[in-house]
């Protein structure tokens, strides 16, 4: 592994001309540590270009079913937020790919915001996104982000337009464009105008936009990065994880390679 920094890790996501990027979820721990590695390194060969990171948390507010019930299987089998750091360790052992925490404001302040943001800056995690913790809270945690250089990653809701251009405008690292209401989960159809969100955030800011929540098929990431600067699946790749346990690497492998020609197809007029 080069020892490459996280400015130069993020800004490698979406920095290919005419190319959008794939960001691919996975819980920690889920059904083992072993387990989330093979899948992390198999994401990556398959060709994601940012990966998040579930610390697993008895009160996923944000999330759907599938990501909960992987929640609870993951705290079954003893997966702590140490242990969670122990993956990236393995991780950054053999890979530069991108990394972000995907996480809730109570396991951070517990940790303690100083030793939890210094842990990922000596580990090598890129982004912190804590879907809890409101824009006008963030100032607290985003204290000792800056202090070692982690990317506090903004998201904007289709209940965010009053609120957009102040998010907008203090984004880093990418924006988390959450394209439908509710929690996460695969969705059959995706209706809300996420167009109009991206649209209205680039006349405030270049940050790159992503595109989450119920992305499930290639025809919905082509769509969802054809309006913005990438799509990010979740649900749906834990649900593989859930249906095929330890043998699921291979199986990631091949859902992640379809999703990220689906989003190399989409069309580059909406680059940044």
């Amino acid at each position: 592994m080069s020892n490459e920094t996280r400015e130069n890790r993020l800004k490698k996501v979406f920095d290919t001309p005419n190319q959008k990027a794939f960001i691919g979820f996975i819980t920690a721990g889920d059904p083992t540590a072993d387990n989330t590695v093979n899948c992390i390194f198999e994401m990556e060969r398959a060709g994601a270009d940012l990966i998040e990171i579930g610390i697993p948390f008895s009160d996923p507010t944000a999330e759907g079913v599938v990501i909960q019930d992987a929640n609870v299987r993951a705290l079954k089998g003893g997966m702590t937020t140490d242990k969670a750091f122990d993956i990236v360790r393995r991780v950054r052992e053999k890979s530069d790919i991108p990394l972000a925490f995907m996480t809730y404001a109570n396991p951070v302040f517990h940790y303690g915001y100083d030793s939890f943001c210094a842990r990922c800056r000596k580990l090598g995690v890129d982004a912190l996104i804590i879907p809890d913790m409101p824009f006008e809270e963030k100032a607290e945690l985003e204290e000792f982000t800056k202090k070692y250089d982690v990317a506090l990653i903004s998201m904007i809701a289709p209940t965010s337009e009053s609120r957009i251009r102040a998010i907008a405008s203090e984004a880093q690292g990418f924006i988390y464009v959450v394209s439908s209401m509710g929690v996460t989960g695969v969705r059959n159809e995706i209706r809300t105008d996420v167009a109009s969100i991206v649209e209205s955030i680039r006349k405030v800011t270049d940050v790159p936009c992503a595109v989450g929540f119920g992305i499930s098929t290639p025809e919905q990431a082509k769509a969802m990065a054809s309006v913005s600067d990438g799509a990010i699946v979740g649900s749906a790749i834990v649900k593989i994880v859930a249906q095929y346990g330890n043998d699921a690497p291979e199986h990631v492998y091949q859902y992640v390679k379809s999703m990220k020609e689906a989003v190399l197809n989409a069309p580059a007029a909406a680059a940044k």
